[in-house]
């Protein structure tokens, strides 16, 4: 007997985010998931799920992102078609050369970190100026900037949880002063430490938008400047003094050290100046 395809709606995308809220993911990537499906269930437009339409829209996907985009896409797709018992439609991710060395014209220097802050300075953001040395100094994800609340600015040290995964987050003592200070002068005695006017911690959106906001004035490159690059910052820093990426996997929460490979790729003009500093060309 053939089976009947799979029509995607929005009470079986609702089911899936409650089934993935249920399994602790974050919210962020709960969003993201809903996010794709929306999209996918918009480019059938009510046909029923096929191969070849699937196989359409995966090409529309390759013509409009970048291959690790398009991979992260699929991924949320597949996972979903999985869950609605379908794993025979799941599509191939794409096949992406590893990348030897980071796209220097993407990552943050230190200097261009600096230079958010005094930009943020000079607007008299303080908070922004914080949330940035914050999220550098400590490697967290944008999304577990949460969990630095008062308590953990007293403790000098944060619990996260994210990913079903528990970890400590120490806070540097220069981090702290500069935290006891604004909470002082902010009045905030408990809770997140980086609230918005209605006194809800700070999202993802709020940062992101307010990080964008200081390009001009600070002379980086709008292509640069995110709340992830802070913790690509972090990792390439901590890496090149400690060589431990062990140690360095368990700071950023990474289950995978393959993941953290990633963050610690240095640009090709380092690699060519190690190279030529082997002294081998005699003539």
């Amino acid at each position: 007997m053939r089976k009947k395809y799979l029509t995607i709606t929005k009470e079986q995308i609702k089911n899936y985010i409650i089934f993935l809220r249920e399994q602790e993911r974050s919210e962020s990537t709960v969003q993201k998931y809903a996010h794709d499906l929306n999209t996918l269930a918009e480019f059938l437009d009510g046909r029923p799920v096929a191969k070849g339409l699937l196989l359409e829209w995966k090409e529309n996907l390759v013509g409009t992102y970048a291959p690790a985009s398009v991979n992260t896409i699929l991924a949320a797709v597949n996972r979903f078609l999985t869950f609605c018992g379908w794993s025979e439609l799941r599509l191939r991710p794409l096949k992406i050369q590893k990348a030897l060395f980071l796209n220097e014209e993407k990552e943050l220097t230190r200097a261009e970190y600096i230079r958010l802050i005094r930009a943020a300075e000079r607007k008299e953001n303080e908070r922004l100026a914080l949330v940035i040395q914050t999220i550098c100094a400590t490697g967290i994800r944008v999304s577990e900037l949460r969990y630095i609340t008062v308590e953990a600015v007293q403790a000098g040290r944060a619990e996260v949880n994210n990913k079903g995964k528990r970890r400590t987050v120490f806070l540097p003592d220069k981090l702290r002063r500069l935290l006891k200070t604004y909470l002082r002068k902010q009045k905030i005695t408990a809770g997140a430490v980086f609230i918005s006017r209605n006194g809800r911690p700070l999202n993802r959106s709020n940062i992101w938008r307010d990080m964008k906001a200081l390009c001009e004035s600070a002379g980086v490159e709008e292509g640069k400047v995110f709340p992830h690059n802070l913790r690509h910052l972090f990792a390439r820093t901590y890496y090149a003094q400690e060589r431990d990426l062990s140690r360095l996997a368990d700071i950023l929460g990474h289950t995978n050290i393959t993941t953290t490979r990633i963050y610690t790729a240095e640009s090709g003009a380092v690699h060519a100046r190690q190279i030529g500093r082997l002294g081998l060309i005699v003539t």
